[in-house]
């Protein structure tokens, strides 16, 4: 007798899902938030899909770095990749105990789990010849060029407002624990993992894993566990309930669907740019043409009633459109 197919979903958020601008970032707070996170992840379970769930870490890490560079003169700081673990396990734990919780209060039947991810990128990456991703805090111009030569780091002025480090953003090529995720979300665990994009790793001169300072786009890293796990819905939440067109001008207008090919076209005439939907839509692309079955993009506002699809917007193979036209 065979064993029944599960069907799995990934979602990904972004790290101010649990620590708001807004928000003086107290431990408190961002366990406040990770409870609330916990609500959304557990209607996406009561949906029938196991889950896995993948998270950003940019403000953590941000202030992880402030700290760090408060303390230099009595601390050695570490490198990024280590920054990165730490708050992989920090907020991977928060949301893991949430979690656990929030199954335990409705006599839900299910397990959580944090998985450390290392994610392989290409040392010979393009974006590793132009750093362009801005980690920690301001440095003064003169402990800026003291960092650059001290450290090799790129430094760059941050309009009027300082110094600050850049590291470069290389695409995610493998995930390094790919089969132990994928072990325990099909033996139906929630499996926290690649927060923030994952820990970037290079294969070194000796085919060994090695630590670099660079910064994965949590998309594309949550794409590339979505089509090698072979999920059957990825989820993106974002800060707005459907994707615009023509967005911020007079003529705006939502989408509800969107087919891979006109997903394609809109972003090479640039009504995505590269600094907001730009990555989520190629993630989404990437995921699609890999086999992937379909892509919700919403907010966490309406991610209930997107899943009952009343809300955000759908990405469809072609084929799937035309069906569903």
């Amino acid at each position: 007798m065979s064993a029944v197919k599960r069907r799995l979903a990934l979602i990904a958020f972004g790290g101010n899902a649990l620590l708001s601008e807004k928000q003086k970032g107290t431990q408190e707070e961002q366990i406040a938030n990770a409870e609330d996170a916990a609500r959304l992840m557990a209607a996406v379970v009561r949906k029938g899909y196991e889950l896995i769930i993948v998270h950003g870490n940019g403000p953590q890490v941000g202030n992880l770095l402030i700290q760090q560079e408060a303390a230099a003169d009595h601390i050695p700081p570490y490198s990024l990749d280590l920054c990165d673990a730490m708050t992989e396990g920090s907020m991977g734990y928060m949301l893991e105990r949430a979690l656990v919780n929030e199954f335990r209060r409705h006599s839900i039947d299910k397990e959580a789990t944090t998985v450390v991810t290392m994610v392989l990128v290409d040392k010979n990456d393009p974006a590793f010849a132009k750093p362009t991703k801005p980690v920690g805090p301001f440095y003064t111009a003169e402990r800026a060029q003291g960092l650059k030569k001290e450290k090799g780091w790129t430094m760059v002025e941050d309009a009027g407002r300082g110094w600050r480090k850049v590291v470069a953003s290389p695409k995610p090529i493998d995930i390094v624990p790919k089969w132990i995720i994928n072990d325990l979300v099909q033996a139906g665990r929630i499996v926290i993992a690649a927060g923030g994009g994952g820990i970037p790793v290079i294969l070194n001169g000796n085919g060994l894993y090695e630590g670099i300072e660079a910064v994965i786009d949590k998309d594309y890293a949550s794409s590339l566990i979505a089509r090698e796990i072979g999920v059957d819905l990825f989820i993106i939440l974002t800060a707005i309930d459907r994707v615009c067109l023509d967005f911020g001008k007079p003529g705006q207008r939502d989408v509800a669907v969107l087919s891979v090919s006109e997903a394609r076209r809109f972003l090479s005439e640039g009504q995505f740019p590269p600094g907001s939907m730009g990555p989520k839509i190629r993630a989404a692309i990437e995921y699609i043409e890999a086999g992937g079955k379909e892509v919700l993009i919403t907010d966490a506002a309406h991610l209930k009633a997107a899943l009952l699809g009343r809300s955000g917007t759908r990405i469809v193979r072609d084929d799937h459109k035309t069906e569903g036209a």
